[in-house]
């Protein structure tokens, strides 16, 4: 493209870094580039937002700030709405053009990307929106669309442009988190921000955490380690998925030629990780393809199916990790803690507040929305409603917790850690305290009864949602689903893969990465 004299703005959003960036790249071919970053205190009002999100994002700015420097160009930050700080660069520079990638987000983004559309339209300022994921908008058909993905993945990298400077612009700073009302959020084991402690993350998954990855993963007692931790960087963008993608076939390819010991379970969990990028993108285009998943039943024969408003002491005693289910109490508090929890258990929290407790999914899902600090709204909400069992599509899973417990925690380390409550209680009772001789000591005292009975309510839960499925209009209805969300085959080969090497199924129905995909 040929260079222009006037000013090309490149609107970062969730998409903090320099390497890998197209829109970045392309601009500065352009002329010169004002990166810009906008906190929109209406977006932090949203109901899904909280304090740990905003407190990750100030550190990756920071790390961004550093980049951008570097380049020559540092990193301008305003507060407000985003038209409006256009409109003042515009006045003041001239736009030639407005830069950024593609997102999938919340229905408060779409709509206020809609308004910035309109903006430029009327000022003759081009927009150009570049893909960041695999996700493909306005995709009009799911075939070939694993291919699509493999084949956006395999293209080169952007590399970091140098940056001509830009005289006169007062860069600004990121406001605290009290000035655009972002709540107190106490979230004391938190992962940081930031490229470099992305890169860390990624690399001590490659070399040093991640060969249990596949026998690790399943259990909060070893998942904190085993699984790779970098699903709040891909959400934030601190790493693109292309590179996550193309260094996990390069460590794949070098796992292959290495004869060192443990080479077998370490090419076993690139695999299985591998996989996992794929599906990340594929719950993603669910939400970009039905932005209606966010706040309605994908199938409406579930419309009527539980409560609109919830049960309010059912939904706090969750909240709080106070159900007297200890490992559904212990994985809750951990989360709110960490901001991070592994995908089984997460499911297995989704399933508690939908069956169990019997609570509309919506009001439970910003709940674990704003304790995620990896929250990715296309992934969210897509597996929100596909573990309450609202999609018509996928297979109904009501995770008995006290078994649970027994097979992810069966020497209570983790209950005992987070629930420290039921310290005086025999490890043969630990996850039905209820069933131990001291049980009048401690329940109703320092900690509660189960608020239902597990086995009762399940029973209850899985007649009234099977009971929906029956008829033809509901099997009319989740046929088009399926056409429209499902996934084309079994065994999508990933580039990169051995040739010959077995391959997880990949349907919707089988266990992915739940909410942050890569875990």
């Amino acid at each position: 493209m040929p260079e222009t004299s006037k000013i090309q703005v490149v609107w970062y959003k969730r998409d903090l870094r320099v390497v890998d960036h197209a829109p970045l790249a392309l601009a500065a071919r352009r002329g010169p580039v004002i990166p810009l970053y906008v906190f929109e205190p209406d977006l932090w009002a949203e109901p899904d937002a909280s304090g740990r999100h905003f407190n990750f994002l100030k550190e990756c700015l920071t790390s961004l700030l550093e980049d951008l420097g570097s380049l020559g160009q540092p990193l301008i930050i305003r507060t407000g709405e985003i038209r409006q700080v256009l409109k003042e660069f515009h006045d003041e520079f001239g736009i030639e053009a407005l830069w950024s990638h593609e997102e999938t987000g919340n229905n408060w983004t779409y709509q206020r990307d809609l308004r910035v559309n309109a903006w430029c339209r009327e000022r003759g300022v081009a927009w150009h929106e570049i893909p960041q994921f695999g996700v493909v908008r306005r995709l009009t058909s799911r075939d070939g669309w694993a291919k699509r993905w493999d084949s956006f993945m395999a293209q080169p990298a952007h590399q970091a442009p140098q940056l001509e400077p830009v005289a006169g612009i007062d860069l600004g700073c990121a406001p605290n988190a009290t000035s655009i009302a972002v709540s107190h959020d106490h979230c004391p084991h938190r992962q940081r921000g930031g490229r470099a402690e992305a890169e860390v993350t990624l690399h001590s998954f490659f070399y040093e955490r991640g060969k249990p990855y596949q026998a690790g993963m399943a259990t909060p007692v070893f998942a904190f380690d085993a699984c790779s931790r970098i699903s709040p960087y891909l959400s934030f963008g601190s790493l693109s998925m292309r590179e996550v993608a193309q260094a996990t076939w390069a460590r794949q390819r070098e796992l292959k030629q290495t004869s060192n010991a443990g080479k077998t379970k370490w090419r076993a969990a690139m695999r299985s990780f591998s996989g996992r990028l794929h599906w990340h993108c594929h719950f993603m285009q669910k939400l970009e393809d039905e932005p209606r998943l966010e706040y309605e039943n994908l199938h409406h024969a579930y419309d009527d199916l539980r409560p609109s408003e919830p049960d309010q002491t059912r939904l706090n005693a969750w909240k709080q990790g106070e159900t007297g289910l200890p490992f559904v109490d212990a994985c809750m508090r951990a989360l709110s803690a960490t901001g991070w929890m592994n995908f089984r258990m997460r499911a297995m929290l989704v399933a508690v507040s939908s069956y169990h407790l019997w609570l509309d999914w919506r009001q439970p899902g910003l709940h674990l929305a704003r304790l995620f600090t990896d929250y990715e709204p296309g992934i969210h909400w897509s597996q929100i409603q596909m573990q309450s069992g609202t999609t018509g599509i996928n297979t109904v899973r009501i995770y008995n917790p006290v078994k649970q417990g027994k097979d992810q925690d069966p020497e209570g380390e983790f209950v005992r850690k987070w629930v420290p409550e039921l310290s005086d209680i025999e490890m043969r009772y630990l996850h039905e305290p209820w069933k131990a001789d001291n049980a009048g000591r401690i329940l109703g005292k320092s900690y509660p009864f189960p608020i239902v009975d597990h086995l009762t309510a399940a029973k209850e839960a899985r007649e009234k949602v099977w009971g929906v499925r029956k008829g033809r209009t509901f099997r009319e209805g989740a046929n088009s689903i399926q056409k429209k969300h499902g996934s084309r085959k079994s065994g999508i080969p990933m580039r990169g893969q051995e040739r010959g090497s077995s391959r997880a199924k990949s349907s919707d129905t089988a266990q992915t990465d739940l909410f942050g995909s890569n875990s």
